[in-house]
Formats: C-alpha cells, structure tokens, sequence
C-alpha cells in the first residue's frame, strides 16, 4: 500500500448521523452538524465511527451520510471513514465505497463475532490495506469487537507501512503510552496515534498522542479545540482547566436511567440530545434497539450543558 502524505492531528471527532423520527438520514441536521464542527475548529472528521452510529445503518444509509460529510467538508479538513464490518470482504466491500465518495483514509476495526486470534487479525489488517491506496488507521475498541489489538502487531504492521495510525478506543492508557514509545524506538515517523477517551484528552497529548476523537466534541468542539491549542503552546493549565470543565460536561451520559439504557443509548443519545437542545440538529432520533432520551434524561442534559456555559435553546 501506497500511504499519501496525510496529517492527522488535533481534533477529529467521531461524526453523528442525525435521523429523522422515522428512522432516515436526516441530510439537513448533518450538514449542520458539518458546518458546527467546521466552525468549532476541528482538524479532521470521522464518518461512520461508533458514535455515527455505523453498524446499525443500513449500507445505503452509510453511503448517504458518508457523501454528505465529504460533500459537506468540501476538502476544509480531511475525512476518514469507518469501514467496520465483522470480516474482510465486508470491510473491503465498504473500502469500495469510501473511495468512491473520495475520502482521505479508512479505518478498520479488528474481525469480530468470527472467532480469531491475532494471526487472523494480522492477515485481516494486511489484507485490508492491501486492498486500497488510502491510508488505513486500526481503530482499537475491544469492548466492541471483544479483544485488543496487541501493541506488537500494531508496531509492526506501522513498520511495515501497513498501518497510517491508531485510533484508540482502548481504555488502556499505559498499553498506549507504551504503543507511542515503541514507535519512537522503530523510528516510525508520522503515525497518527489518536485517543478516542474523552477525559484524559490533556494526559494523552502530554504522553505523545497526535490527536484526539472524542465523541463529546460533536456537542463542545470549540471547548476541544481550545484543550489542543493549549497543549499544542504548551499551556498545560489551560489545556488542564478545558479538559475538566469538558469531564463535567461528559456527565450528560450518565443521564439516562441506567434501568433501561446502557451502552450506547447512554452516550449516542446523550450527544444526540445535547445537539438537539443546542439546536444543530431537528431531532434525537437513535437507531434501534437505541431508545431517546425522556423528559426527565433531557432535563438532566439541559442542566449539564448549562453548566458548562454552552448556549441551549428554548
């Protein structure tokens, strides 16, 4: 594979797709959500990540919203799109498809519900960026595809220029710091490594990452961008004090009653609820089996998007 030169730095949040009540793409409230992210400063967009909601959509779903963020982007900052299928050829299917909406890379999770171990994985991630001369990013989410992806297949396939980048979902800190040290040991130069934890974003810019997808930038953009430029000029404080006014603001997916919702419907529809009440997008709509918030979970996210100073409609 053939890696064009593609700089993945600073913010990169994980776009929502926004639906109508009736369960479609809702082209509008994205084109929105684009333009709000654009105009929050971020350095990148991720279309059909987890938050976007991406294995519950439909493929004709995923190609509409994949075109509306490209078309939408209009080359402002690079998109990189989620190819996330639980084998090869499906993920090499969708591969086809980001190309052809002309996207800046792809990014591709590990085999799931298929039984594998990391010789398949290795075969799965080599033959998926053999596939394509986009760059390829392993997205690192074991809570998802039930294992991690061991620091010493991920170093070597960077060696190998198989890999672009990480973007890691983890959870496991210190397995990501050791992921940025072994890169600087194999001199393996401009390898995006992304952390995907939204509140220990200050630590992991301090402990090497290149950049951040945290879901709750769809709802605070500018609150991220304000944490990067910090790190970046080296304000730590500043970039200290924005990362905990953003771990209070990250409160809102703990909203929901955890008798009926857990996982996903915690935090798409908590991001999807904020929007709504920021009035980006028309509706919470989530996919199921998601639920949207009640009256009750929606007031518990005014209060916290109030708190964080954020400007919610009436």
């Amino acid at each position: 594979m053939a890696v064009p030169d593609l700089t993945l730095t600073g913010v990169i949040p994980p776009v929502l797709t926004p639906l109508t009540d009736d369960g479609e793409v809702d082209v509008a409230s994205l084109e929105r959500l684009v333009q709000h992210l654009l105009d929050g400063g971020v350095s990148g967009l991720f279309a059909l990540g987890s938050s976007g909601e991406t294995v519950f959509l439909t493929d004709p779903q995923r190609d509409q919203a994949l075109e509306v963020i490209v078309r939408s982007a209009a080359g402002a900052v690079p998109v990189i799109a989620g190819c996330i299928e639980p084998t090869t050829p499906r993920v090499i299917q969708r591969v086809r498809a980001a190309e052809r909406f002309g996207v800046d890379a792809i990014v591709a999770t590990a085999p799931f519900y298929a039984i594998v171990g990391p010789h398949e994985t290795e075969r799965h991630l080599r033959a998926v960026g053999a596939a394509s001369d986009l760059p390829l990013l392993a997205y690192d989410i074991p809570v998802c595809v039930g294992r991690k992806l061991p620091n010493d297949l991920l170093l070597q396939l960077a060696s190998d220029g198989v890999l672009a980048g990480v973007k890691d979902s983890s959870g496991d800190d210190v397995a990501f710091r050791q992921l940025v040290v072994g890169l600087q040991d194999r001199q393996v130069e401009d390898f995006a490594t992304l952390t995907g934890h939204e509140v220990v974003v200050d630590a992991m810019l301090l402990a090497g990452a290149t950049g951040s997808v945290p879901g709750l930038a769809n709802v605070d953009p500018h609150g991220y961008a304000r944490l990067h430029r910090g790190a970046a000029d080296g304000d730590w404080d500043t970039a200290h004090k924005e990362q905990e006014r953003l771990v209070r603001l990250f409160r809102i997916v703990d909203a929901a009653d955890p008798a009926t919702a857990a996982g996903a419907t915690r935090g798409i529809g908590a991001f999807k609820t904020a929007l709504h009440l920021l009035g980006v997008i028309d509706s919470p709509a989530v996919s199921l089996p998601m639920r949207r918030y009640d009256a009750a979970e929606t007031g518990r996210v005014r209060e916290h998007l109030e708190r964080a100073g954020l400007s919610v409609r009436r």
